[in-house]
């Protein structure tokens, strides 16, 4: 796998009647390959997948890679937590044209093993090879944590496990991962408060929340880091580290799309059972955002010129 740099996992927008608005996720990609982004994934944890019909699943993931036309990789989220599933799911995704590779968190709920999760991971790379694997570690979400030497297991037993997004939260596991993989293996992280810690330890990118609102600001950032200008990655990641802090004020992707809907540029519904942050939430939501720059129409702060 050649990718590396800042993802973005992008939300799915909803219509008022709860289906996926084709013309908003379309104009979204857009969006975010023209500032700059250098990946996308398609029906993440950001992207609501786990509240998704099988067919509205696949059916955003081809919206995405149709929208991206090839100008950036498209990963396709794919989870679950029954294995065979999982298989059968991952299988279509080969059908579709332009996506480069697959994202498949733990298995929730069922909190297996070590051994467990090997199996599970390995029976989605056969299932899919020649497509690139990413592992996706979120213990906080899945109830469990893929262990480094079990990843190492898996890159060894199937070559298109390539990569991993790494959301444990731990800098020493993911210092482990750079230190255990071998030097092709991709580490990605997943917590944008943990990007310039992680390329600091030596992982390759981040896939972010907060690139959906700042594409631009949040690409510069990682670029710069992966770079060694950590002069600029540092000054870019202060100066809009409250809004990676405001995108979990309410469970993800709540507060970022209510962040994109004031900024104009897709609605901000969400599925049960996620529900509308409170007014006091929003208030506070739109003050930043204002302050940031952000709002459709609004100002940009003085001191920012010089930067963007």
């Amino acid at each position: 796998m050649e990718t590396t740099g800042c993802g973005t996992a992008i939300v799915t927008p909803f219509k008022a009647d709860g289906s996926i608005d084709e013309a908003a996720l379309r104009a979204l990609v857009n969006w975010q390959i023209e500032s700059g982004i250098d990946f996308i994934v398609a029906c993440g944890s950001t992207g609501e997948a786990a509240t998704l019909e099988e067919d509205e699943w696949l059916m955003a993931v081809c919206m995405v890679a149709e929208a991206a036309a090839g100008r950036v990789p498209v990963w396709a989220g794919c989870t679950h937590n029954a294995t065979r599933t999982l298989v059968r799911q991952a299988a279509r995704l080969k059908q579709i044209r332009g996506v480069e590779a697959v994202l498949s968190a733990n298995p929730y709920y069922n909190k297996p093993s070590q051994e467990g999760q090997f199996q599970h991971f390995l029976a989605l790379a056969r299932s899919v090879d020649p497509l690139p694997v990413t592992l996706y570690n979120i213990p906080g979400r899945t109830g469990v944590n893929l262990e480094p030497e079990t990843v190492l297991r898996l890159a060894e037993a199937a070559g298109n496990i390539q990569a991993i997004k790494e959301s444990s939260g731990k800098l020493p596991q993911i210092a482990d991962l750079v230190h255990l993989l071998p030097r092709g293996f991709k580490v990605f992280s997943g917590d944008d408060n943990m990007a310039l810690a992680s390329i600091g330890v030596g992982a390759h990118g981040l896939v972010s929340v907060a690139a959906n609102e700042i594409p631009v600001e949040m690409g510069r950032m990682i670029r710069a880091a992966l770079a060694d200008n950590w002069a600029e990655a540092r000054e870019l990641e202060r100066r809009f580290a409250r809004l990676i802090e405001a995108n979990f004020w309410d469970s993800n992707p709540t507060p970022v799309k209510t962040v994109l809907n004031l900024m104009g540029r897709t609605s901000d519904h969400v599925r049960l059972p996620l529900v509308p942050p409170t007014a006091a939430v929003r208030a506070k939501l739109e003050r930043l955002a204002g302050e940031l720059g952000l709002l459709k129409h609004a100002p940009v702060p003085e001191g920012d010129l010089g930067l963007f």
